[in-house]
């Protein structure tokens, strides 16, 4: 069993949620990333899922975008997140990981390459947003050769065939994403979350983990009443972009990003306790 069939049976038997942090390796700074993965740990996270520095990263709102940008500022590559996996991996060896990307730096890389690579890191699965069903065939094998997962997103427009085909090439679990658009916009509609959610369960047996307007604890607990899982990315990078801009140094940064995901993770455990 991988770690993230694992952590959700486990959530699953302890009536609990996921809740999933995503950050992006390289910002504010590449040596900030590895400790901020064990602070967001230790304050709630039950998955991690880092993004992978991207110049033009289409599914980001302008949020995230400017993350790629001060990450790929920073140096930070496809390298580099799979170096901080590795490091994290020397003081935690059971909270799963992801990498969340585009297709061009795997691709690169070499599909096998990257699959060794990634096992030998401690890596549990690949979100590439930017590969349909229709065209996963290749990283799919080499994923499944060395054990890893392959996440997929599912958008409210996605019609119910293609989330049937969607799911007979995902595994870990579904990424349903709440809104039409880029990370970071809208407003979260939970009764239409609920819809699609179950529409989605229709064809998979697999979880269904929620982002895209996730920003406090109230919009936390709506999905998490719907959902086996919460994702969570621009409002944790807004706090740290926010926290600098004010003038105050990158632990009061990391402190804000970590504080917020405390507030959030009580609020997806208010719906489940």
């Amino acid at each position: 069993m991988s770690r993230i069939a694992g952590r959700f049976e486990q959530l699953a038997e302890e009536g609990r949620k996921a809740l999933i942090p995503y950050i992006v390796v390289g910002d504010p700074r590449l040596e900030v990333t590895v400790p901020l993965m064990h602070a967001l740990v230790a304050n709630g996270a039950d998955i991690l899922e880092l993004g992978v520095p991207f110049s033009d990263p289409m599914s980001e709102g302008p949020v995230i975008q400017l993350a790629h940008e001060r990450a790929l500022a920073n140096g930070a590559s496809l390298r580099d997140a799979l170096a901080a996996v590795r490091e994290f991996r020397e003081k935690d060896d059971t909270t799963p990981v992801l990498l969340m990307g585009y297709a061009n730096p795997v691709e690169h890389m070499g599909h096998a390459v990257f699959a060794d690579a990634a096992a030998e890191a401690g890596l549990d699965a690949l979100l590439t947003v930017d590969i349909p069903p229709e065209e996963v065939s290749g990283i799919n094998t080499e994923l499944q050769r060395v054990g890893l997962d392959n996440i997929f997103l599912v958008a409210p427009t996605t019609p119910d065939a293609r989330i049937e085909r969607i799911a007979s090439e995902a595994s870990g679990f579904i990424y349903y994403v709440s809104l039409k658009g880029v990370t970071g916009a809208g407003h979260l509609d939970a009764d239409d979350v609920a819809n699609h959610v179950a529409r989605i369960r229709k064809h998979s047996s697999l979880p269904v983990a929620v982002g895209f307007g996730i920003k406090d604890a109230s919009s936390a607990a709506s999905v998490a009443g719907v959902a086996d899982g919460v994702v969570v990315g621009s409002a944790l990078i807004r706090a740290m972009a926010d926290t600098l801009e004010s003038g105050a140094d990158i632990q009061s940064a990391q402190d804000a990003a970590v504080g917020l995901l405390a507030e959030i993770r009580e609020g997806v455990d208010s719906v489940t306790s």
